[in-house]
């Protein structure tokens, strides 16, 4: 398969390209360095190369992420509104355009989004996050009532908080109650291709559980 990861950088993309390459899959892991994800012309010029060279994609896992916000609502900063619209909504809007047409040419297309439990029970300080996270959902949502009449499949998967090694090697001592481990993440992203399409499109899947 030729799996895409955009904002591939960090511990999470790194766990799912390792994931993927283990069972000798094709990876394309891209970040702020190689593309540019708020060009859409860049993005849509990243597309056109991959489907020259695999005439494919078999998975869009995107990883681009970030979090702002304050201790009260009233102290909201509405520039984090700004810049977490750029880096949740905005790159995800380009990188579903680009490549919805070359998922619909796979026979297991899957496009994944990681959101947050902040979306569903946002707090006074996080009114910024919640709301780019939850606008996040409803463009996946709608990628997938666009992808009904194809194979492929768009999945929000859902996270309190990401953990990596390196978090635990900083605080041994630590719960991270409720986080979901990086390689646990890859595993389910890994696990959507074991599921026929019409299960899992449009559905949100709740790793806290």
């Amino acid at each position: 398969m030729i799996i895409l990861i955009t904002g591939g950088a960090g511990p999470t993309g790194q766990a799912v390209a390792a994931r993927f390459s283990k069972d000798g899959h094709t990876v394309i892991s891209v970040d702020k360095d190689d593309v540019d994800l708020l060009d859409r012309s860049a993005v849509q010029e990243l597309a056109s190369r991959i489907e020259a060279e695999h005439g494919r994609v078999d998975g869009v896992v995107h990883l681009v992420g970030g979090w702002r916000g304050g201790k009260t609502f009233a102290e909201t900063d509405l520039d984090d509104w700004t810049a977490l619209h750029d880096l949740l909504v905005r790159t995800l809007q380009h990188v579903s355009l680009a490549f919805e047409p070359l998922l619909r040419k796979s026979e297991k297309g899957r496009f994944v989004i990681v959101s947050a439990k902040a979306a569903e029970r946002p707090t006074a300080g996080g009114a910024c996050y919640a709301a780019a996270k939850a606008a996040s959902e409803a463009w996946v949502m709608s990628l997938a009532d666009g992808l009904r009449d194809s194979p492929a499949a768009a999945t929000i998967l859902v996270v309190k908080a990401l953990l990596n090694d390196a978090m635990i090697a900083a605080k041994p001592g630590a719960a991270f109650a409720g986080f979901t481990h990086v390689n646990t993440l890859a595993d389910a992203v890994a696990g959507l291709y074991d599921r026929p399409g019409t299960q899992i499109n449009g559905t949100r899947l709740d790793l806290t559980q």
